[in-house]
């Protein structure tokens, strides 16, 4: 799923795959370059094919990565530059988006369409700058960048928004939903989720929208002096869990997994808070995004973890996290017996004071 559009995670995530799928495909590299010569031979994109050509200044030679979040490509690809030109093609039944990423981690969208040529040009040295022409979403995206190319931050945002109520139906509106209003730092999920709805309603039947609404809808919720959306999930023991068992004066949702270290310290610091608190006056409740459900288990034992704990092995696509709008390891949210949220994503220190503080 998305991942983390989740899965599409952040840019912080988008570096850690593409370090690691770099080493991981390094033996594949001879057969990326000879697959590419293939396509060199080829005058043109056959129907249930695309094709990215294009040329670059200030790039004479080198690589370049390639991503789709919604299916074109399987997984991270190269692609390689010599004397500044490239081409790239890929079979192509329908429409994606391909994400190019380059050395320093910018990146530039470019949709695809079956049948169809991607004519990229423009300065490595100037990446807003590059322009992108083929099927109209590409030419939009194009006078886009280009538009917002010397705006400030806070402008860019506006005209994102206008660009995505303007053009509801384009790719391209997915694309900036989740460059401006899901991966952004300082992004506006209540404007998020209104854009997301009527990116819906002109995209009827898109799955990957489909799973953007609630997840949008729950990082809506998820702010200081919201409400905790309601959710029923079952934890590792096979028991029913629910927003409703949290009715103590504190109460803590946590993320956590057994391969991230910060997240199992969180885990170690909540159980010596319960020890001396009691289960009266805190209540826990934790996710953990473990794929091995008996991975959760053993550090659950290891750590004498007792309170309700969700772990289903979907990872990312565990359904409560979306409901909840929890898009990280380690995560939290601590609301009151109401079900009022009091803070959430509190770094380990300020989570303890923070109870300590409630609980004076």
């Amino acid at each position: 799923m998305y991942r983390g559009f989740r899965v599409w995670h952040p840019l912080t995530a988008i570096r850690h795959f593409v370090t690691t799928a770099l080493i991981a495909q390094a033996n594949f590299s001879l057969f990326t370059s000879l697959f590419s010569l293939l396509f060199l031979l080829s005058c043109g994109p056959d129907r249930g094919t695309f094709r990215m050509e294009g040329d670059f200044k200030s790039f004479n030679q080198g690589e370049f990565y390639v991503y789709s979040p919604d299916g074109g490509i399987r997984k991270l690809d190269t692609i390689g530059v010599k004397g500044g030109h490239f081409i790239y093609q890929v079979p192509l039944d329908s429409t994606a988006t391909f994400v190019l990423v380059f050395p320093n981690y910018s990146e530039i969208p470019v949709f695809g369409a079956s049948g169809t040529t991607a004519e990229i040009q423009g300065d490595a040295s100037h990446l807003k700058e590059v322009v992108v022409k083929g099927i109209k979403d590409n030419e939009q995206m194009t006078d886009f960048r280009l538009k917002v190319s010397e705006m400030t931050p806070p402008e860019t945002v506006k005209a994102a928004s206008d660009f995505i109520k303007a053009h509801p139906e384009s790719p391209a509106s997915i694309y900036l939903l989740n460059k401006y209003f899901i991966q952004s730092p300082s992004a506006d999920y209540r404007e998020g989720y209104l854009l997301v709805r009527a990116i819906r309603e002109a995209q009827p039947g898109n799955r990957r929208v489909e799973a953007l609404v609630p997840y949008l809808q729950g990082l809506a919720s998820l702010h200081d002096g919201g409400t905790l959306p309601k959710f029923t999930a079952t934890d590792i023991k096979g028991r029913p869990v629910s927003s409703g068992d949290l009715y103590a004066p504190v109460n803590v949702i946590t993320t956590w997994s057994s391969w991230n270290y910060d997240s199992q310290n969180i885990q170690r610091h909540l159980k010596y808070l319960e020890k001396r608190k009691g289960t009266n006056q805190l209540r826990i409740v934790s996710i953990c995004l473990d794929a091995s459900v008996q991975a959760c288990q053993k550090t659950m034992d290891r750590d004498s973890i007792t309170w309700p704990t969700i772990c289903d092995g979907r990872m990312w696509e565990t359904p409560v996290l979306a409901k909840l709008g929890l898009s990280k390891v380690p995560d939290n949210i601590i609301t009151d017996s109401q079900g009022k949220i009091i803070a959430h994503s509190l770094p380990m220190n300020a989570l303890r004071e923070k109870i300590e503080e409630l609980l004076r």
